[in-house]
């Protein structure tokens, strides 16, 4: 189930709940709990406009959301209205709308991947062995006689004294990458890549985009199954049908000419080959101070490629500041989802082909809209409040990519955001999870809110996935604007853990990216209400107020943060 994002998840149980952290009988649906005594008026949370919304959006006329198709006019329609409705002004320079223009890249006719220059040529099948794309947009990519190099974990971070490319020149050359981080087996987080949990260097995206930073013609990753988090079948499947990327100016020509995987035993065949071994290459990785491993072989492959251009939008809505309007809190959820799908053979409606999201995310946009009104009925803040309906999240998080590299209000200018994608509907809960970990000061504000509600943060499933990486809010985060990630914790205020764990499960198991996925009125909105009520007090609470968060000093996306302030006129610039 996709990550519940915000600046911080505060969650406001009835008095004796919070205080006792026991279940004093069951709670009736749809039930908002009241702040804290101290936390100021908030509106309602119009919860009738959320229910209405999320019907509306996952209704079939709507065929599931599918980005640009001829049925996204009549969803941007209405997320304009209901926009409107909810009073806010057109957000992008008079207009609602911010066009995200795409290409969709489908390779075909790969040929083996042959490595040569120690005996016998070595041959390796597309799909059972390696898998290719191309962030390029041209007909044909073709690797000729590129040499190989192992560069460890591909990782070059300053801030850390860390560089696997310290000279070499990649020129020309293939990279071969570890994936994860160096110190991703250890149990606990006190590594220099913080241990078990995966920073933004050991994601796959940031090796691909280092490499052609590097010069590299060519960029591939050994898959492995453990500091993955996923087997091969998850890599074959993801990478033998459409790539899809924000079309830029250059065609994506600043980037290698492929991109790939390869299995781990075909890493160590060709690690054998050059008279090397992977796992005592891998040994030395781990240690500050690996330089880079020519292999003294070379590697050919290619494939044609199928190219399609598209535009999407994004919807964009502000409440204008007042004493500060340039100064923005961003609130954002993706309108988008998978459109027609495969049926599933044993549901209720076995011809029901239609993927309509209504968890993910049609409730995230009402919630989006529900928090637009919720701020307009207060008045304006201080600061501007922007209110973003995202597209293509689904197809790699392009509209906040888009957005990320093309800004309506300068990044430098924006003080976080709120993201809210997949609200499970149940219950409220008594625990929240930060994922990422502790990355940015906000995560004192996220602590100090669960403080005052007797709530508890418990610690992240499964930190070395990556969690924080995969969610709208890393397309900013990643440009230096510190967000927070948090999805509500398992332990319900009605049932416990065991309650939250069942409905998580039935979710994920049944209806997560499947027709299932359908509104019903039966839905108990307590929770997401909550969600929301909360939203909107720490995101008021940035918009009334003065602080500039930054990353910890050691976060990756410090040193970016810091040089666009020091850079900037206004906004984060130190004072």
């Amino acid at each position: 189930m996709k990550h519940l994002l915000a600046f911080a998840a505060l969650v406001t149980l009835g008095v004796c709940t919070a205080a006792s952290g026991q279940d004093d009988g069951p709670l009736p649906k749809g039930t908002a709990l009241r702040p804290p005594q101290d936390a100021g008026a908030t509106p309602d949370v119009p919860v009738p406009l959320m229910q209405a919304i999320t019907k509306r959006l996952s209704a079939d006329d709507f065929e599931g959301r599918a980005p640009s198709t001829a049925v996204e006019p009549k969803i941007l329609d209405y997320i304009v209205a209901q926009f409107k409705a909810a009073g806010l002004q057109p957000g992008n320079k008079g207009q609602w709308l911010q066009p995200v223009p795409t290409v969709e890249i489908t390779g075909s006719h790969h040929t083996p991947l042959v490595v040569s220059g120690a005996g016998a040529p070595l041959s390796f099948a597309f799909g059972a062995d390696y898998v290719a794309g191309t962030y390029r947009v041209t007909p044909r990519s073709q690797v000729k006689d590129s040499e190989l190099v192992f560069v460890g974990y591909g990782i070059n971070a300053p801030e850390l004294g860390w560089n696997d490319y310290a000279g070499v020149d990649m020129k020309g050359k293939t990279a071969v990458i570890l994936v994860n981080d160096p110190d991703y087996a250890m149990a606990g987080e006190d590594g220099l890549f913080k241990g078990r949990r995966m920073t933004y260097y050991g994601r796959w995206t940031y090796k691909f985009e280092e490499a052609a930073r590097q010069g590299a013609a060519a960029a591939l990753i050994v898959h492995d199954t453990f500091p993955a988090a996923y087997g091969w079948n998850v890599v074959n499947s993801s990478w033998t049908g459409a790539q899809y990327s924000v079309q830029k100016p250059n065609d994506g020509m600043d980037q290698t000419i492929a991109n790939g995987w390869i299995q781990k035993p075909v890493a160590q065949a060709i690690l054998k080959a050059s008279g090397k071994d992977l796992a005592g290459l891998t040994a030395a990785a781990q240690r500050k101070g690996f330089r880079a491993v020519p292999l003294g072989l070379k590697v050919s492959f290619g494939f044609d490629n199928a190219i399609r251009r598209a535009t999407s939008n994004n919807v964009v809505g502000v409440l204008p500041g007042t004493t500060r309007p340039d100064e923005v809190v961003l609130y954002s959820a993706h309108w988008d989802h998978l459109g027609h799908c495969a049926p599933v053979k044993d549901s209720a409606k076995p011809a029901d082909d239609i993927c309509n999201g209504a968890v993910d995310n049609a409730d995230g946009v009402a919630a989006l809209t529900a928090l637009a009104k919720m701020n307009a009925e207060a008045g304006p803040a201080a600061r501007s409040q922007v209110f973003v309906a995202l597209t293509l999240e689904e197809s790699g998080l392009l509209g906040s990519e888009y957005y990320g590299a093309n800004p309506v209000y300068p990044l430098d200018h924006t003080v976080g955001g709120v993201n809210m994608d997949a609200l499970l509907p149940v219950g409220p809960a008594r625990s929240y999870t930060m994922t990422g970990g502790d990355k940015s000061e906000l995560a004192d504000l996220y602590r100090k809110a669960l403080a005052d509600r007797a709530l508890t943060d418990v610690p992240e499933d499964h930190p070395e996935r990556g969690g924080y990486y995969r969610s709208d809010h890393f397309s900013l985060a990643k440009r230096g604007v510190p967000m927070f990630s948090v999805e509500r914790g398992n332990d319900l205020a009605n049932g416990g853990v065991a309650a939250g764990e069942k409905a998580a499960q039935e979710y994920t198991d049944h209806r997560y990216h499947a027709p299932a996925d359908e509104y019903s009125p039966d839905w108990d909105w307590s929770g997401i209400a909550q969600d929301v009520e909360l939203y909107y007090a720490l995101g008021r609470e940035l918009a009334d107020g003065t602080m500039w968060p930054n990353w910890r000093k050691t976060d990756e996306f410090r040193a970016i943060r810091d040089k666009a302030c020091a850079a900037a006129t206004g906004g984060c610039h130190p004072r």
